[in-house]
């Protein structure tokens, strides 16, 4: 029998997953990758792997798809991590660069600018090191780890969970687990139950990740920015940002 293969964000805010699938006894035989958002929602769209944390805007791409419940990396108020930084206030930028990791917070930002800011800026997208472009009126979205460590350096920072709940009183879903086709009853509970031992573990993800991160409060992060739990209100934020995805105007942005 083929190995199972899972892929997920080797972001900080992933590794309570990451050290359930390293440290949990499995009894299936199961293989694990590390990518950014954006390919891991191309491998999974490709059927390379089985199941992914993928950014939760790959749904509307995808004509069926099978959730394992529970888990999510999502927020319920500041996230830290995803946030638009700016030297002027948002209303006076004219441009603003996306991050080209993840296409969830790329249709957040757009959301946000039509439903909660009204605001039509030129969204440009980018590629590695454009955050150095952040000056005068153009802003930037920049998410994950580069996020965290940019969080003192603007005078502007929008964080997208504040500002998604101000809009919609919500919690925020950034990724999900996901496959493409029905998850092994087996494979499942042993997920469930390694996700839920890497989330009851942070106290020691905290001791192993904060010596790499020298410039962010890993505890705080992983306690008060990230909520791991897929609860009601979180698939019911889901569902809705999925619905303001097609409610997008296509032509004008």
């Amino acid at each position: 029998m083929s190995k199972y293969k899972i892929a997920s964000v080797s972001y900080l805010n992933s590794k309570p997953f990451l050290y359930g699938l390293k440290n949990y006894p499995f009894n299936s035989e199961i293989e694990y990758s590390v990518d950014t958002p954006a390919n891991i929602a191309i491998q999974l769209l490709n059927g390379e792997v089985d199941l992914a944390l993928v950014p939760v805007a790959v749904l509307s791409q995808m004509k069926e798809y099978y959730l394992l419940k529970g888990f999510c990396i999502g927020a319920n108020g500041s996230v830290q991590s995803v946030c638009l930084f700016s030297e002027l206030p948002i209303e006076k930028c004219t441009t603003v660069l996306l991050d080209y990791q993840s296409r969830t917070s790329v249709m957040l930002t757009k959301i946000l600018m039509q439903k909660h800011w009204k605001l039509k800026p030129e969204f440009v997208s980018t590629n590695e090191g454009y955050e150095q472009n952040i000056k005068d009126k153009t802003a930037a979205l920049v998410i994950g780890d580069r996020a965290l460590e940019l969080k003192n350096k603007f005078p502007f920072v929008y964080d997208l969970s504040v500002e998604w709940k101000k809009l919609t009183n919500l919690p925020f879903v950034f990724a999900a687990w996901i496959s493409a086709t029905k998850i092994p009853d087996d494979i499942e509970v042993e997920l469930t139950s390694a996700f839920q031992f890497g989330v009851n573990s942070i106290g020691k993800v905290v001791i192993e990740e904060q010596v790499n991160y020298s410039s962010i409060d890993v505890k705080d992060y992983l306690t008060n920015g990230i909520d791991f739990i897929l609860d009601d209100e979180k698939t019911k934020a889901m569902k809705l940002f999925l619905t303001y995805i097609n409610e997008i105007d296509s032509a004008t942005f």
